[in-house]
């Protein structure tokens, strides 16, 4: 951490610059003593992906910001609010505390938290700008996060830990087990210090997969950012052996869409089918990505189009969560059938059908945009069709 970037000049070049090129600052460079220009780059770069990610650090004076990638790597303040907002007590520890986000809002609702960060560079910074956020209950630990629970006697309220989803030798990884640190492998340490843990998972990790490789699961937390699944959070509570309960939210600047389901429950549960009714509804990517898809049909009493579609269909228009329609006209899908549809522009989704989006824009000769909603899909009888369909 170079604390001459904090000097008042420097500072205030780093903000008349936070929307000018890259390249041309590199190229003329900067003659500030004891700064390199690459090291104010860095800090242009890490800020300008703060203004909408992390309003409360961009908007605060004399943040020290760590490289682009820890930017990218970290929660956004949306989620960070909703997952502190699930936990509270008196004590938590973060063992993967990373920049810090997590923490912060943590801090809101624990009296005492406790930030490891294995990285001195990343763990100094964040020390240092907590001071400038103003926060007094966070203690930071430059150590890695189990390594701190096997040196210390305390226990602690809940523990939580986002394990990393890059292995030294595989790259990328999907599974709990090859994340690091190995929560799977490491679970009878963190239960020895707190009765309850949380863990941020990628989006990508199969539900039924976790479940398997996890013990005392709770409840699982599927939660996007408008429309986008940004992470699964896990609630993992020792003795736990009941049903597990699935919780999908939707983050949206107007209101947030929360739909809740039982995973046993919804083993139990069968769908109603129909064929396309007045309106058609798509759940939002959180649910899409839980399942539960039995459940929405019994809980908003809708039809079905087809056991693999995902699209459910009613007489009467309802409140949804996720997209509403209503259709205009039914077609098969045949040469006939589509030349009645004799559009320029369209907006177009594919559920449970053989042909992509792409293949059908090419096809079809239509672009995308416009008024007109079309879903290409099959029905209850496996028939190929096309939902005309305008937004609710």
């Amino acid at each position: 951490m170079n604390r001459n970037i904090l000097n008042n000049d420097i500072q205030e070049f780093i903000n008349n610059n936070l929307k000018n090129d890259i390249t041309s600052i590199l190229l003329k460079g900067t003659s500030f003593p004891n700064v390199d220009t690459k090291e104010i780059i860095e800090q242009i770069e890490a800020k300008k992906r703060c203004g909408k990610k992390l309003p409360v650090w961009f908007n605060t004076k004399n943040i020290y910001y760590p490289n682009k990638l820890n930017i990218e790597q970290t929660s956004s303040e949306l989620t960070a609010q909703y997952k502190a907002g699930l936990i509270s007590g008196g004590s938590i520890v973060d063992l993967t505390g990373g920049f810090g986000v997590d923490c912060y809002f943590f801090s809101e609702r624990f009296k005492i938290v406790e930030h490891c960060e294995i990285n001195h560079s990343l763990s100094t910074i964040v020390s240092y700008n907590y001071k400038q956020l103003g926060i007094e209950n966070i203690k930071t630990h430059c150590i890695d996060g189990f390594k701190f629970l096997k040196n210390t006697s305390k226990t602690y309220d809940w523990v939580y830990i986002d394990p990393s989803r890059r292995h030294d030798v595989k790259g990328k990884v999907f599974f709990l087990n090859d994340c690091l640190p190995n929560v799977p492998k490491n679970l009878d340490i963190l239960f020895q210090r707190s009765k309850k843990i949380l863990i941020k998972t990628s989006p990508l990790l199969d539900l039924s997969a976790g479940i398997s490789e996890l013990k005392h699961v709770k409840t699982i937390h599927v939660v996007a950012v408008n429309n986008e699944v940004k992470e699964l959070l896990w609630v993992l509570e020792q003795g736990i052996i009941d049903d597990i309960s699935v919780e999908t939210i939707n983050l949206k600047k107007e209101n947030n869409t929360v739909f809740k389901f039982s995973l046993n429950k919804e083993k139990t549960l069968s769908s109603n089918y129909s064929k396309p009714l007045n309106y058609l509804y798509e759940p939002n990517s959180a649910i899409l990505k839980a399942g539960g898809f039995h459940s929405i049909a019994s809980q908003l009493n809708v039809f079905k189009l087809h056991k693999h579609s995902h699209l459910y269909t009613s007489d009467d228009n309802i409140s949804f969560p996720g997209r509403g329609f209503k259709i205009e006209e039914v077609l098969n899908y045949n040469k006939k059938e589509v030349k009645k549809l004799d559009l320029q522009k369209a907006n177009i989704t594919t559920r449970n059908f053989p042909e992509t989006v792409e293949q059908l824009r090419k096809k079809l000769k239509i672009k995308d945009g416009g008024n007109c909603f079309l879903f290409f899909t099959t029905d209850m009888d496996n028939n190929k069709i096309i939902l005309v369909t305008s937004k609710l």
